[in-house]
């Protein structure tokens, strides 16, 4: 749990994309909890992906969640205390993470690319490969002699898991959860070599600096949570609670993605919906996910 004083969530787009009705049915669940604890609702744009992320995209993610009715506190349009809200202007917050994690001994360097990884494995594509450990027996000989704009381009950084080590914690909506390190997940990409920091890196940092105390999300996300309280813990950051949701899918039991256009709330609106019957569509077809439930503790 949080050791900040009120209620302070998050709605986190990445503009890589239009949103759809299931990030309509997130966004309106993490906007009725910030009221209903009358706290405060914070908007951060993820945009830290270079090749996918772009300006129009963002534009048209604050419009629409305008749109449904969503209000913020805090965000690019807005301001606030723990700006700036866009992940591509936060970078030298990232960087005094990475070297914290470096000095620590909690991440080394990985020279393996993800067609590497896909040949060592048999991991869906659809999230990060379990990492065989190539890189973590040579890391030990490496020696730095300080910490240089060289280390943070043409290699990753991977965060060192304890094998065997559960990661176990409540979430809100699906109960309590449990992930063992080097069964569910392996040494994961903290820092990519492209000098972009990875989405568990980027989120922990930014969680913890904009004082969140609870994280609304959806289900595919449930996971990661047990990464990014390992990066919490490394740092010493307060974690938030947790609150995944469960997902939206196609009529082939797909979970939506931004490809879908026809169901994109961009879309809908272009049809002629209301925002009241965009959210009713998302409410009514709001499933079970299909994300690894842990076991009761």
């Amino acid at each position: 749990m949080s050791d900040f004083l009120g209620y302070r969530g998050r709605l986190a787009p990445s503009p890589t994309g239009l949103l759809h009705l299931g990030h309509a049915a997130t966004f309106w669940t993490a906007y009725q909890r910030a009221l209903r604890s009358g706290g405060a609702l914070v908007l951060r744009v993820d945009d830290l992906d270079p090749q996918r992320s772009k300006p129009e995209f963002a534009a048209a993610a604050v419009e629409d969640l305008d749109w449904l009715g969503i209000r913020w506190q805090e965000g690019p349009d807005v301001c606030g205390e723990y700006g700036p809200y866009l992940q591509s202007m936060r970078l030298p917050l990232y960087i005094s993470a990475l070297k914290e994690l470096i000095e620590g001994g909690f991440v080394y360097p990985c020279r393996c690319s993800r067609k590497d990884l896909t040949r060592m494995t048999q991991a869906p594509h659809d999230e990060e490969p379990l990492y065989p450990g190539t890189c973590r027996a040579t890391a030990g000989r490496i020696l730095f002699s300080g910490f240089g704009e060289a280390m943070l381009t043409g290699l990753s950084w991977r965060f060192r898991v304890r094998d065997g080590e559960a990661i176990e914690f409540s979430d809100g909506h699906f109960g309590r959860q449990r992930f063992v390190a080097s069964e569910d997940f392996g040494d994961f990409l903290i820092w990519r070599k492209d000098g972009v920091p990875a989405y568990q890196l980027a989120v922990a940092v930014d969680d913890a600096a904009m004082k969140i105390t609870e994280v609304v999300r959806g289900a595919d996300l449930l996971k990661a949570t047990a990464r990014q309280i390992l990066v919490c813990r490394a740092l010493g950051l307060p974690e938030p609670a947790w609150f995944h949701c469960p997902l939206i899918t196609d009529e082939h039991g797909r979970r939506l993605a931004k490809r879908h256009d026809a169901l994109s709330i961009r879309e809908l609106r272009a049809s002629g919906m209301k925002p009241e019957d965009v959210l009713g569509r998302a409410a009514a077809k709001v499933g079970e996910p299909n994300a690894h439930r842990g076991p009761d503790l």
